[in-house]
């Protein structure tokens, strides 16, 4: 996508109703703005409305808290729920890592090249492998091992490492430690897992000896919102690569690496783009 650092989004979620669209698009030329991109999408079997719109705002005549004031205004009388940023901001990208370095090599390649446009202000991780690799970017590095007796104390340090480092989204890099209910709700729709699976099928450990036993001939990965149901938060992203009788557990374990890497990092770049909507357990995502 083509960055617009001169440019807010806004993205809405409403009861679909005549005019929508119109009084959006008056409201932004009113100010002196313009649309660079515009989605929208309505629910037709629940009457739900979502837009997504990128606006020009070098001549707005307004700054954004004032564009927030009025636009409030003209969102209460259609019942809007809506969000508002300031491209030039960056989101502040915290990760969780374990022992797999495939997902995080990514991120970190992507990021280092331009193709994620956020700023990663550390990584935390429960095995001590990667530090050599994180710290290379010059990206901070925190330790913290998680006892199996005493989890809670591991997570509200990192808890307390996220917050020093004004991290605005968490991205589960291959972390395999269950998130607490607290994290997850004070991350809500900030909080971003990848699952080796094509889920619903296989949820939980090990899907690749799961899917090889059932015989499948699919194998995929999904990146979804982390919720206190373990593995059934909405899904944001997904893809597929096909295997036959003859792969083995290793052959699968390595095409699916591939798929994982691959559907975090488009996953991540549809949230930090504003390009995802949750509504209830389901999600809209307008792709570029």
């Amino acid at each position: 996508m083509a960055q617009f650092p001169q440019s807010y989004t806004l993205v809405i979620s409403s009861p679909d109703q005549v005019g929508l669209v119109a009084a959006v698009s008056s409201f932004v030329a009113a100010h002196g703005g313009s649309l660079l991109e515009s989605n929208n999408h309505t629910d037709l079997s629940e009457r739900w409305f979502f837009m997504r719109n990128v606006i020009d705002v070098r001549n707005l005549d307004i700054d954004l808290d004032g564009f927030a004031d009025e636009f409030g205004r003209l969102a209460q009388g259609f019942d809007m729920k809506w969000y508002l940023r300031d491209n030039q901001c960056k989101r502040r990208v915290v990760v969780f890592a374990s022992h797999a370095s495939h997902c995080i090599a990514d991120i970190l390649h992507r990021w280092h090249s331009g193709d994620l446009d956020c700023d990663i202000p550390c990584v935390i991780s429960n095995h001590e492998n990667l530090r050599s690799m994180v710290e290379w970017h010059g990206i901070p590095f925190h330790y913290v091992p998680v006892a199996k007796d005493d989890k809670d104390a591991a997570f509200a340090e990192m808890e307390d490492i996220v917050g020093r480092h004004r991290g605005e989204t968490i991205v589960l890099a291959r972390y395999m430690q269950i998130i607490p209910p607290r994290l997850c709700a004070q991350y809500a729709g900030q909080l971003i897992n990848i699952h080796h699976s094509f889920l619903p099928s296989f949820i939980g450990a090990n899907p690749y000896q799961k899917a090889h036993d059932r015989g499948v001939k699919l194998i995929g990965a999904t990146c979804h919102y982390v919720t206190e149901d373990l593995d059934e938060g909405p899904i944001i992203e997904q893809d597929v690569v096909r295997v036959s009788h003859a792969s083995s557990k290793d052959d699968l374990v390595r095409l699916g690496r591939d798929v994982e890497r691959s559907v975090l990092s488009r996953g991540l770049r549809y949230h930090l783009e504003d390009r995802v909507i949750v509504r209830g357990n389901k999600t809209v995502v307008f792709n570029p």
